[in-house]
Formats: C-alpha cells, structure tokens, sequence
C-alpha cells in the first residue's frame, strides 16, 4: 500500500513552495513596478514605405535605408534582466508593396564574432540576430526570423506559452550577411505572400528585435525590456503603416521525383541451409506533387498527391531494451509541418507520423478574426494488408480577451472495415494574469475495434469508449514558478491519429522553481532549484508510481552549467497490464506473486562546457537502484535472466518440449552515462559524436539484463549556403544494428532541393537469422542508393 507519509512529502512540499511564493510576491511586483517602457518604444512606431528597392548584399549603404524606422537602444535581459547591453545594436525596418525589409547593425570586435556556414535552422549556437513579428497583434503567435552573421536564416514559430520555438516552419525569403571593420550586419527580404498576416489603415503588428552574443555567456540583449515570467510575446512593442501592401493570392507547385535502387539479403537454401546472398532490386520512381494556395494573407489550402514523403534525415537511435511503452519521435515531412501548431494539443491528439504512406492528402488552415481552424484529411496506403486508411482531422480554437482562449477537436480514423475510431474534445486557456495560468482539455473516443482482455489472454472485436483529461494550473514568475496538474486516460481510451503512452493511468503532478537573482558579472551567474513530485494510479485507484525528484543547477561564467538531480520513487507493476490475469481458467502472465513492487533511489549529475567556437562538450552520469527488469529479454545477445528463465534453460537439456515460461519482473541496478562532443574544425565543417550507454544488472541473479552502447557520428560540410554534404553512422551494441547515411544536397530555397544520397543498414557481430548464429565480422542487410528532386513553382495573382 502506498503509504500516508508520502502524501504528507507531497504536502509539505507543496506547502513550502507555496510560502517561499507569497514571500517573494512582493518583492517580485517591486521589481516589475520598476520596469518602466521608455516613451519612444510603448507608442507604436510607423514603417515607411520604401521608394526603391534596397541591394541584399549584406551592406547597410542604400540610401533608400536613411529613410527606414530605426530601433536602438537594446538592453540585455539574459542573463542580466534589463540591464546594459555589452555591444551596441541597431536594427532597421520598411517594406513596399510586395516585400517587407530588415536590417541589423551589430557593433563588435569582428576577431571575436561566432559565426559558421551553418545549415538552415541552425545558427542559434553562435552570434545571431532574431525578429519577433506577430502579423496578427493577437498575442498568441508570432513569427520568429533569425539570422547568423553570414545571413544564414533559421525560422520558426513561437507560440504563447510554448517553451521552445517550433524551427520545422520554412518560409522562402533572402537574406545576406557580411563581417565588418566594426561588427557585423545583414540585410533581409522578405516576401509578404510568405507570410499571414492583417495589414490596412490602424492594423498593428507585435515586433521585437533581439541578438545573441555567444560567448558572452549567451547574452541576450532585447529592443523591448522585458518582465520575466511573462510571456514574450505579451510584450511585443508595435509597429504600424502596412496600408500598401499589395495583396496577392500564391500558387506554389512542388512536383517532385525520386529514383531509386535498393539491396537487400534473402535467404537462399539452394546451396547449403542457412546460406543467404545479396540481390539487387530493379530501379524504382516515384513522381508526386504538393500543391500550395493561398487563398488569402490568412487562409492557406495544401494538398499532396502521392507526395514523396520519404526521409532525408533518419530518427536518432534510442533505447528500446526493457521499454513496454511506445516512443515518440517527431514529425519530419514538410506537407504535414505545414500549420503543425494548430493541430498541436496538450494531449498529442494529432500525431501525423501515424498517417504513413498517404495516397492523397488535404489540409486548409487559417485564422478568421479570433478563430483559428485546421482541417487535414488524408487516404493512407497500406498495401502489405492490401487496405486503405482515411484520417480525417478539424481543429478549432476561438481568441478570448487578452490572452484566453477555446477549442475544439475532432478525429476520425477508419482502417479497413474491422477499424474505427471517433474522437472529440474540448480545450482551453484562461489566464488569470500575465503571470498566471489556467490549461484544459477534456476528449471522449468512440471505437469499433480489437481490445485486449486479460481476463482470457485474447483480444475481443467490439466497441469500446473512452476519456482523456488535462488540467493544469502553471504560475511563471520573475525568480520563482508553480505548478500543479492532473491527467489521465481510461482503459478503453483510443486516439488513433494520436500519440498515446500509456492508457489506463491518471496522474498527479506538482511542481515549483527557486532561483536566485542572475548576477551576469559574477563567477555564479545563477542557482536554481527544481523539484517535480507525481502520483500515478490506474482506474480501480491502484498505486503505479510516485516520485519525487529535485534538480539542482548552477550557471557559471564562460557557459559553464553543472546541475545535480536525484530523488526516491515507488514503482509497481501489476501482471494484467502485460498480459494474462491468472483465474481459475488460466494461468497468469507472472510467475509467482501477481504484483510487483520496487521503492527506488536515483541520481545523475551532467556538466556542460562550450570552450570556444571550436569545442563544445557536455557529460552527465545516472543510477538508479532497484530498477525492474521486465525480463522481456533484449535480444539474441541479451536474453532472458530472471531466475525462473535460467530453470528453464536447464530444464530444457531434459525436456526439449518444455514451453517458454511466463515474465519474472525482478529488481535491478542500472548505470547511465552519456558524452557528447561538439567540434567546429572549420567554419563550413561541423562534427557532433555522441555515446549513450545504460546497463541493467539484475539482483537476484546478479546478470546483465541489457548492456546498450549508441555510437553516433554525425558530420556536414557546407561548401556554400545551399550545398552541403552530410555523414551519418549509428552503432547500437544490444543488436549489433550498423546503420549509415551519405548525403549531398543542394536546398537553395524551402521546397526547391536536390539530393544523391546512399544508406547503408548493416549489422557488426549481430545476430545472423539466417545461420542462427552471431556473426565475427560485418554483414550488409540492406543499402539504398536514391536520387531526390523538387523544385519550386511560385505564381501570385
């Protein structure tokens, strides 16, 4: 039983974090009644209209720029919070009738700046610049643009409330930086039609401009002071004068093709038995077609027609030894990142990797006034099963008052004629103040569909409905935070379009911050102090798991972090959620005791350095004791090691017909320790090395559970902007999995592309199904070699 005294941990913890808030709730609203706006920044700034057209050459010298709005005056706000700024930066702004113009000035030692030939989308390791454009004024979205001292671009989305930015959006737009005598600068060009947004007399738009100084400990310096805590977008400064813009409906046509020839070893027993031998598959095309509309600034239809949706870039390797319950990894394909926010919930809904092969394709997204809609709609191919899939998804959400808002989901998902699945669902956000928040979401399902009953081990066609909930109260403040939430899922609760990790369970969570006041000049920067605390039950109320876990972390001078973590948590595992229920008719899927129970300690401490440009390293080590071994077995090298499977082995010289026993859970000690090394040699060549090992001992036998090494090498060299080669090698040890990847691509703009690239799956001393053996050296299993083209065909009205 879980016992009284850790509800009274959760108490007491609560209630210290509690007190440590209303102490500091007066401190903290002095320090915001002294932030004060200076005049020329809380007024909306007018953007004039240019008369020409400024040179993207990366030189700020156009005469047409005298006459752009000017913003200065920036002031640091990371890791300093509104104070000077080390460097001077000034940016510049204007537009015409088709393009929207940006600027930057940044004043430095130019021996000192960091910059590289990055790829797209990866440039916010080194010195950059950064505008905040909310197109709307809504303050719930905006666009984020940001650029290195090359002109390389990155850009994406940031959403209120989001903790990071959503970097899988590409817009076309132009760009040009250049390292000066005194700093550096770069000039941008951006197409309005890449845009959405509301122009017209009186419409405002939400700005800031911002840049980091890389070695600087990452200084941030902001053209709008900042309360932190508060949402950034909340406190945008505001621009206005977009009454020219010559509105225009865009058609993009991505056609795109694909050759390619693979290998792959069969199994031949012509020879001897066991024998296999490599055969090559005759080439194969695969023409498509993306279609884009634009039916108005705010409104955008896509459609795909038996797009090209295979991979350039391949998930990174991850433990799957000992995991019962499925992984997430996240979208790649450009057609379904289109709009990804909106179908975006709390609850992960919509997870488009589950629509794998689509025929066809359709997606209209957009924002009407307060309304903001997504329908996507797709037939999916499966033709193993020689069946179709038709996925259907709306999403609504309504803007309420300064920064509330409701929505509404709905799914269908319908495979075959034995597979349906309904979904519908209500969500929400009220604030209660800049700083304070409420979040929801409530779902119902309505299935037709295969449930596994454990009551006779067999899986039942019939129907099955469920719920899903979220709740969540999450107050940010200056120095300090709270939060408090509960979730769950029933056990019959199905999202077939979604991401689901486990069902039957409902949780607990409490949450809070500490940190000291950033002092950017001092050796220590910054403290601060986390702790999460969790209850997790199943629908009946038994116990799953508890856990409390505090984080220490400390922020030093030359980007320097060290943080310790730790804690104790209960875990029990219950022989129905992973197979038979034992009863008078059958046996159970334990051997011996039907339940499980495991009270652990846990600890890792991580250190992260970056040297320079050059060199950047990061490190962190963990343990865990009393960790269960689910005795699945790992793989052929890591089989079975509970002491019920050894018997067996044994008993097996003796019987040979003796059938498989059941799962035998059993206590462990695990050790963790991962390394990775960030290396720049040149500024065009970049290489990143990664290793990730974790071993499970078992207790009772005292024998490795799972021993898993990940050696990852990843490699690009940018011999321009838009041209690159890339290396991929993973070697993962449980498996002896080899996989590789040789790439060349040409991107010069988001939808034009051109790629040679050679994959290679092969195997270092794995298992050989065929021989049933390991084998002592390398074996090739499969290996890819394709050509990939698209190219972009933009046509406005």
């Amino acid at each position: 039983m879980f016992r009284l005294s850790n509800y009274f941990a959760l108490i007491l913890c609560f209630s210290f974090a509690v007190s440590i808030l209303a102490q500091t709730s007066e401190v903290q609203k002095t320090s915001d009644e002294q932030l004060v706006i200076p005049p020329e920044k809380s007024k909306p700034i007018t953007i004039p209209k240019f008369t020409t057209e400024p040179s993207i050459d990366g030189r700020i010298d156009d005469e047409v720029w005298k006459s752009a709005a000017k913003f200065k005056d920036f002031i640091q706000t990371e890791p300093g919070i509104n104070v000077a700024s080390s460097k001077e930066t000034i940016a510049y702004m204007g537009y015409d009738e088709k393009h929207l113009y940006i600027a930057f000035m940044c004043f430095d030692e130019p021996d000192k700046i960091r910059a590289t030939v990055a790829k797209r989308d990866s440039v916010g390791g080194e010195d950059n610049v950064a505008v905040l454009l909310d197109t709307f004024n809504d303050q719930r979205r905006a666009f984020f643009l940001q650029f290195n001292p090359l002109g390389i671009q990155a850009d994406g989305i940031s959403t209120a409330g989001g903790r990071d930015i959503d970097f899988s959006v590409d817009i076309v737009m132009e760009s040009k930086g250049l390292i000066l005598e005194n700093g550096w600068s770069v000039e941008v060009k951006i197409p309005f039609k890449s845009l959405r947004y509301q122009d017209g007399e009186g419409v405002l738009w939400g700005v800031d401009f911002i840049r980091r100084i890389d070695r600087l400990n990452r200084e941030q310096n902001n053209w709008i002071p900042k309360k932190r805590g508060v949402s950034e977008l909340q406190q945008l400064g505001k621009i206005t004068g977009f009454t020219e813009i010559k509105t225009e409906r865009t058609l993009e046509i991505i056609p795109s093709v694909t050759l390619s020839e693979t290998g792959e070893r069969v199994e031949d027993q012509t020879i001897v038995p066991g024998f296999s031998r490599f055969i090559n598959r005759p080439v194969e095309s695969d023409l498509g077609v993306s279609i884009k509309y634009q039916i108005t600034p705010t409104v955008t239809l896509d459609a795909a027609i038996n797009p090209d949706f295979a991979e350039v870039e391949a998930d990174a390797p991850v433990v799957r030894a000992n995991e019962r319950f499925p992984i997430f990894f996240p979208e790649r394909r450009p057609f379904f990142l289109e709009g990804i926010d909106i179908f975006r919930s709390p609850l992960q809904l919509v997870n488009t990797r589950n629509i794998a092969n689509p025929d066809v394709a359709l997606k209209l997204t957009g924002k009407l006034g307060k309304n903001v809609f997504g329908i996507l709609g797709a037939v999916d191919d499966f033709p193993d099963d020689d069946v179709k899939a038709f996925a259907g998804v709306m999403r609504v959400r309504r803007d309420i008052g300064e920064n509330s808002n409701i929505g509404f989901f709905a799914t269908q998902y319908h495979r075959g004629s034995q597979r349906h699945n309904h979904l519908v669902g209500l969500d929400g956000k009220i604030q209660l103040d800049p700083r304070t928040e409420i979040d929801f979401q409530l779902v119902g399902t309505h299935s037709r569909r295969e449930f596994y009953n454990p009551d006779i081990d067999d899986s039942e066609y019939r129907t099955g409905n469920g719920f899903a909930y979220r709740l969540t109260y999450d107050y940010t403040g200056r120095n300090r935070g709270l939060f408090i939430g509960a979730v769950g899922r029933s056990r019959d609760f199905r999202a077939d379009l979604g991401f689901t990790r486990r069902t039957n369970s409902h949780g607990l969570d409490f949450g809070f911050r500490l940190q000291t006041e950033p002092k950017p000049n001092n050796f220590l920067i910054r403290t601060t102090l986390r702790n999460f605390t969790g209850l997790d039950i199943d629908g009946s109320g038994r116990l799953q798991g508890f856990r409390v876990s505090p984080r220490l972390a400390f922020d030093f001078q030359d980007q320097l972090e060290i943080d310790f973590s730790g804690g104790f948590s209960v875990e029990k595992l219950y022989e129905d959620e992973f197979g038979a229920r034992r009863n008078d008719f059958q046996d159970g899927a334990f051997v011996g005791e039907p339940e499980r129970s495991a009270k652990r300690f846990f600890g890792e401490a991580g250190i992260e350095k970056r040297f320079n440009k050059r060199i950047e390293v990061e490190a962190e080590i963990g343990f865990t004791t009393n960790a269960f071994d689910l005795d699945f077995g790992a793989s052929e090298r890591f089989t079975r090691v509970s002491p019920t499977y050894l018997q067996y082995l044994i008993d097996l010289q003796t019987n040979p017909n003796l059938d498989e026993p059941a799962l035998d859970p059993g206590k462990g000690f695990v050790l963790r320790y991962e390394l990775g090394v960030d290396l720049q040699p040149t500024d065009p060549f970049n290489i990143r090395f990664s290793y990730d090992r974790r071993r499970l001992r078992r207790n009772d036998t005292d024998l490795v559970a799972f021993d898993s090494n990940i050696f990852s090498l990843r490699s690009t060299y940018q011999f321009t902007r838009f041209i690159f080669t890339r290396t991929r090698i993973d070697y993962e040890t449980v498996n002896g999995s080899l996989n590789s990847q040789l790439l060349f691509g040409w991107t010069p703009n988001p939808g034009t592309a051109f790629y040679i690239g050679y994959n290679d799956n092969s195997f270092y001393r794995g298992f050989n199904d065929f021989r049933n053996q390991f084998d002592t050296g390398f074996r090739r299993d499969g290996r890819t070699f394709f050509i990939r083209a698209s190219y972009l065909f933009r046509k406005s009205f």
